[in-house]
């Protein structure tokens, strides 16, 4: 009872902290310190933590190398976009997510079964080939008008409802972490034979992994599909599972803070970079590979900002000052 009430207190902190992040990016833009380009940065770094977070699951803390990502994210994205056509509104969007991550989700799971035997390489080969099959189904689809894709896609996605749903996800994945499930996932990431011994059920925590992370990357593929409003199944091909899964690596494996900060980073890097031309990829890559020759491990490598430490040390602190 006591760790409920704990968890909850951690919890309703970081809720606050994110109503405080909601109000101030409304203050800067009702400021003009925000313009237009400036909202769709964040809504871009937003869709990218959701995307990233569900494959820092999968990589950081299942320990399986996953390159299907664009996949699942392609799968919410159509999904999400063919609902919203139909039911331009609010509640459309909802639904659209919802579907969006509970059919990427069956999808991971028929496809995570066999596959999650796998480990390493073969893993990425046979994730990356799943991710492709994918693409080439909604590549000669009827309904998700083959190559030309879907246009016209409602403006559902606005920079609030991705601030909440990155919110959202973000408590999910990280609460999931600190669980006891998680526990048992980060258990087949140290040592899988280990953890076998010990009567853990390796396959199901790296299928519950993969799950959770493909359901939150068709949440990501929906908020893109419903900002962009035109998609086709060229925007899901294996770049994009690398882009995703540079967020992860420079953000720091196994570090969910990190994901945030790295995503951030690039973000901002890319708008800095607009007014290069073609010479802001080039400066864009050798940036990257700057930050990873001195930082090998990641931004912030497995740290993590916690409410649970700030928490504890300032109790030991009070219980040293009442001494």
């Amino acid at each position: 009872m006591t760790n409920m009430k704990k968890n909850l207190k951690y919890n309703l902190t970081w809720l606050v902290l994110m109503v405080v992040g909601f109000v101030l990016i409304n203050v800067l833009e009702f400021g003009g310190i925000i313009d237009a380009l400036g909202e769709q940065t964040l809504v871009t770094i937003g869709i990218n933590i959701i995307l990233a977070t569900g494959l820092n699951l999968i990589i950081g803390f299942s320990g399986q190398f996953s390159l299907g990502h664009a996949g699942f994210m392609a799968i919410g994205a159509y999904v999400c976009a063919l609902i919203t056509t139909s039911i331009a509104t609010p509640m459309g969007m909802v639904i659209g997510m919802i579907a969006g991550a509970a059919v990427s989700a069956l999808v991971a799971l028929i496809v995570g079964i066999p596959t999650l035997r796998l480990d390493g390489d073969y893993l990425a080969i046979a994730t990356m080939g799943v991710a492709e099959i994918i693409r080439i189904i909604l590549n000669n689809l009827k309904i998700t008008n083959g190559p030309a894709g879907l246009y016209n896609i409602p403006l559902l996605a606005t920079w609030p409802v991705v601030y909440i749903m990155v919110c959202l996800t973000t408590l999910l994945i990280v609460n999931l972490i600190h669980s006891r499930d998680g526990r048992a996932i980060m258990s087949v990431r140290e040592n899988e034979i280990a953890s076998e011994s010990m009567g853990v059920n390796t396959t199901k925590w790296k299928v519950i992994a993969f799950v959770v992370g493909a359901a939150t990357a068709a949440i990501g593929g929906a908020l893109h599909a419903n900002y962009i409003q035109t998609i086709a199944p060229t925007d899901f091909g294996i770049m994009n599972s690398i882009n995703i899964l540079i967020i992860v690596v420079l953000g720091g494996i196994g570090s969910i803070t990190g994901t945030f900060v790295a995503a951030a980073v690039l973000g901002v890097l890319d708008l800095v970079l607009q007014n290069f031309g073609t010479l802001r990829m080039v400066i864009y890559s050798l940036a990257l590979i700057l930050l990873m020759v001195f930082k090998p491990s990641g931004l912030l490598g497995t740290r993590e900002l916690s409410i649970r430490k700030i928490f504890n040390k300032f109790g030991h602190s009070k219980q040293k000052g009442d001494a």
